[in-house]
């Protein structure tokens, strides 16, 4: 493996983990936000919302732009947008300044995890084994750091922007000069084979057709019900149904964030051992066990024993989902960057699965039970099992059914090393 490749992976795997931290501190500090800016119980669900509808669009919009730019670029600049954005969320005073901030936020936010999920597609084929879940693992040790920093600042009642603004002063240089190192792996190699200038080329993924792609489409939307689902009402649900005290309640976010770091820490050692198919398979079935605890649980810790279970289910759903994507276009439409439509249209339900799971656990706790309301994400999740044989044929080490890439075609950085 060339020393490319490794700085690659390693400053890609940088760039997961600002993402992470970034997130983080926006959504753990959304009280704080809301009383800056006098923003209503009535009015705070549409800013809510239009975060990841804004991110959709952006992802939508990378789909178009990477037929004209390198994935690497679009990572590159959206990243210090993100987090500069997130700094202007916590120096703003008025609620216009709050829309403004959040729009750009959720645009480039989109544009970000479209275009570094391209880029770990892309050096996984490089790699040709599992290193999609490391990635990931790295977003989750920066969500921990984010709501661990998040925590502080409402301990010690600091400032919003007095939070954010030191990590901003320490990601975004150390993003930017990371991302020099960041590969291109299909594109690269296009261009050392003479096929292109490894920068698009208009109808990129054009013979990839969303029929090919629903399959993964339905397992990225129902991983991220589940997902929205523990965000949104773990703490109400261990409070409210299984009668635990707040201090408590703060507790099993935290376990789940904990265990999916552990899961996807471990979870490509998996793939590489047993397969793709099976680890999937394996994770929805713990998943909806997980779901089917806190369903049925008689009291907090047992319910807690639940979200634990989700954690480590749920963590192993999306990496291997985007790998699966990159892997279809691949095959149907072998040009250069063909993977990367792909990867931007299934982001797209990343959102969609959280914009629906948070309501409909909601509607449902309200019509009928919160515990009845916990199996409607554990049918979903289960229904992954079904369509497992989409994640067939990734690669979990070289020689098993993929050429290794030569060094040539691998061995260049996003700008031309």
């Amino acid at each position: 493996m060339t020393d490319v490749l490794r700085r690659g992976r390693a400053s890609l795997a940088f760039g997961f983990f600002a993402q992470g931290v970034a997130f983080a501190l926006l959504v753990t500090r959304i009280p704080a936000i809301q009383d800056r800016y006098g923003v209503s119980d009535a009015l705070l669900p549409v800013f809510l919302a239009a975060v990841p509808i804004l991110a959709g669009v952006g992802s939508v919009v990378s789909e178009r732009l990477v037929r004209r730019v390198r994935p690497s670029r679009l990572l590159r600049w959206s990243q210090p947008v993100v987090l500069l954005a997130l700094l202007g969320v916590g120096a703003g005073d008025r609620v216009a300044v709050l829309a403004v901030a959040l729009a750009v936020f959720g645009l480039a936010v989109g544009a970000l995890d479209a275009s570094m999920n391209m880029l770990g597609v892309s050096l996984q084929r490089a790699y040709g084994r599992s290193i999609m879940l490391g990635f990931h693992a790295a977003y989750s040790l920066g969500g921990i750091l984010g709501a661990s920093l998040a925590w502080a600042g409402a301990h010690w009642d600091l400032a919003l922007w007095v939070s954010y603004l030191p990590v901003v002063v320490l990601l975004l240089p150390a993003a930017l000069v990371g991302s020099r190192w960041y590969v291109d792996g299909d594109r690269a190699g296009a261009e050392g084979a003479g096929t292109g200038e490894g920068t698009g080329g208009g109808g990129v993924g054009a013979g990839v057709g969303f029929k090919v792609l629903l399959p993964l489409c339905l397992v990225m939307t129902f991983a991220y019900i589940g997902d929205s689902t523990v965000s949104n009402w773990s703490a109400k649900y261990l409070q409210d149904v299984l009668g635990s005290s707040e201090q408590l309640a703060t507790v099993p976010y935290n376990v789940y964030m904990v265990t999916t770091l552990v899961g996807r820490a471990l979870g490509d050692f998996g793939v590489r051992r047993f397969g793709a198919v099976a680890v999937v398979r394996g994770g929805a079935v713990v998943a909806a066990g997980g779901f089917a605890v806190v369903a049925s649980a008689p009291g907090a810790w047992v319910g807690m024993l639940g979200f634990t279970l989700l954690g480590l289910g749920l963590c192993v759903l999306v990496p291997q989902t985007f790998a699966a994507a990159g892997r279809l276009a691949a095959e149907k439409d072998g040009r250069p960057g063909a993977s990367d439509a792909a990867v931007a249209r299934l982001n797209v339900f990343n959102y969609v699965g959280f914009l629906i799971g948070s309501p409909l656990v909601g509607a449902l706790g309200d019509a009928w039970s919160y515990r009845g309301a916990m199996l409607v994400p554990m049918v979903l999740v289960l229904v992954t099992v079904v369509y497992a044989r989409s994640f067939e044929g990734q690669p979990d080490r070289y020689g098993g059914g993929h050429e290794r890439p030569r060094t040539a075609d691998v061995g260049r950085g996003s700008n031309g090393l």
